[in-house]
């Protein structure tokens, strides 16, 4: 009776170191979570997407980062994207702003595609944001100029040498991707037409210029991601802020004259070492926020 006892006890002792050897793991992750407290992500979609084509990327930042709060906003979802861009801004901000209000650390945007022009536009006028990191994830930061299925899905009687008949008229800059559709070949009809991409770029006189420098510059990293099997982004360059001339030749960012005379803060933000470029070939547009290596690779370390 006493060995059964004895035994019983013995397996019960057992079972307890059981518990606790599982119990100190999870309690260590959940003080290490407590501890680092992960600001908050929020996802900004691009063109035809919505909030529920972001579900891997979410789950890469789940794993990697536990505990993490990740707002996928869900607005202008779908053909809603193809409405005006500073109409989306606006939008997409006042949807934001309370995240921002209640992350006393501040928080870290992911902007795939047309949403990293959002952002910008999000950066550039909001005098009180506190995000960190801005990951832009394959985005036309300098234009668009390119004959892909998108544009022959949204304009089939059109080729990318003649858009720029509707893209530079009131009508079209009603239109998202004409507000930053960017013909090298019509530059002074860019320049005086784009309602968006030019005043961002500071590419034409706009008196907020110096405020929104000042207002974008406070982010702490500024992440590119793109990559040369894009496909979309064209040229893919445009991603990291390369263009075309007008010999269709790219120039890369650090020649652009954006670049050159800091128009609203890239050459500064190179100069303070927080201008990440992340190239990676083999990717496709659609794939880049649910491919985990371009996650592992380019935005992971910047989410902490």
């Amino acid at each position: 009776m006493k060995d059964s006892l004895s035994a019983l006890s013995s397996r019960r002792v057992r079972r307890r170191s059981g518990a606790t050897g599982l119990l100190y793991p999870l309690l260590g992750a959940c003080l290490w979570a407590a501890v680092v407290g992960y600001k908050p992500v929020i996802i900004v979609h691009g063109l035809f997407d919505s909030s529920g084509d972001f579900k891997n990327l979410q789950q890469f930042i789940n794993e990697s980062h536990p505990g993490t709060n990740v707002s996928v906003i869900d607005l202008f979802d779908r053909s809603a994207s193809l409405q005006p861009m500073w109409k989306q801004v606006e939008g997409f901000k006042e949807a934001i702003y309370p995240i921002m209000q209640n992350a006393e650390d501040g928080v870290h945007f992911i902007c795939y595609s047309q949403g990293g022009l959002i952002c910008r536009g999000i950066l550039s006028t909001l005098s009180d944001h506190n995000v960190q990191s801005f990951i832009s994830l394959s985005s036309p930061q300098a234009g668009q100029y390119g004959d892909t299925d998108y544009l022959r899905y949204l304009f089939p009687q059109f080729v990318k040498s003649n858009l720029f008949h509707l893209c530079y008229t009131s009508i079209g800059q009603r239109i998202s991707i004409c507000n930053y559709w960017n013909d090298p070949h019509h530059r002074d009809l860019y320049v005086n037409s784009s309602d968006y991409l030019a005043l961002l770029n500071s590419e034409r006189s706009n008196p907020n210029s110096t405020e929104w420098k000042k207002n974008f510059l406070k982010i702490k990293k500024l992440v590119l991601i793109g990559g040369p099997d894009d496909g979309v982004i064209t040229p893919w360059q445009s991603s990291q802020f390369g263009f075309f001339d007008d010999n269709e030749t790219v120039v890369e960012m650090q020649q652009q004259d954006m670049y050159l005379r800091d128009a609203f803060g890239l050459k500064t933000l190179g100069a303070r070492g927080d201008l990440i470029i992340c190239s990676v070939p083999g990717v496709q547009h659609v794939y880049w926020h649910s491919n985990e290596t371009v996650f592992h690779l380019c935005m992971e370390k910047w989410l902490v």
